[in-house]
């Protein structure tokens, strides 16, 4: 696909996001712009519904906004504030560990790389490049599972996994496209370009996509 390709591909999701609710972090990242707690949104996103994740998280807030406030707070505390979130067990507890190797390590302070970032217990790649993106405006493609397979299935990229996916993309996408471009895919793959039976009939972008491994659509 040639970056005039990409280009066409960008100028249409734009048009469509404006009909879409905004991906929950993305949301949290609006309204506080703090790059801690786009971190915990993160955490808290992880294998989780969007609406979910985003009451979650204002609940979370409404009591604590720093490692040290959230550490004033009981385990049994985060669980209730957390809760229904998927693995809100293992994600208290990754919080504050998160929260306590903040103050010992980077003076309560998130960091703004990936390598530091991704020495936090229970960040990975898709996370840390969110942070960089949404917290600090710094250059990172994030990848999930919308970025991984819509990417592919405009055939973008030919890849196994989302780390390959991130990889192929920081040499193919352009650069101005980068912090966008999660915030792009993840609101269509929630609306159009599901996981499962897309509605094609829908989609704006319908005349650039090869449908890799799309058995069924509407």
């Amino acid at each position: 696909m040639t970056n005039k390709d990409i280009s066409k591909i960008i100028i249409k999701l734009r048009r469509a996001y404006k009909n879409f609710t905004r991906p929950s972090v993305t949301e949290i990242s609006d309204n506080y712009k703090d790059p801690f707690l786009i971190l915990i949104s993160c955490i808290l996103s992880l294998r989780t519904k969007d609406k979910i994740s985003r009451l979650a998280s204002e609940r979370l807030f409404s009591l604590a906004k720093s490692p040290k406030q959230i550490l004033k707070l009981s385990l049994a505390k985060i669980r209730k504030l957390i809760y229904p979130v998927g693995f809100y067990r293992i994600k208290s507890i990754r919080i504050r560990e998160i929260c306590s190797d903040l103050i010992k390590r980077f003076d309560g302070k998130v960091p703004d790389n990936l390598e530091d970032l991704l020495s936090l217990k229970g960040v990975g790649r898709k996370t840390a490049n969110l942070v960089l993106t949404l917290g600090f405006g710094k250059l990172g493609i994030c990848v999930d599972t919308h970025v991984h397979r819509i990417s592919n299935r405009l055939n973008i990229v030919d890849t196994a996994n989302p780390l390959q996916t991130e990889l192929e993309l920081r040499k193919i996408l352009p650069q101005k496209y980068w912090l966008e471009y999660n915030d792009l895919l993840v609101a269509f793959g929630q609306n159009i370009c599901k996981p499962i039976s897309p509605l094609c009939s829908k989609c704006t972008i319908r005349s650039y996509c090869h449908k890799k491994a799309v058995k069924f659509y509407r």
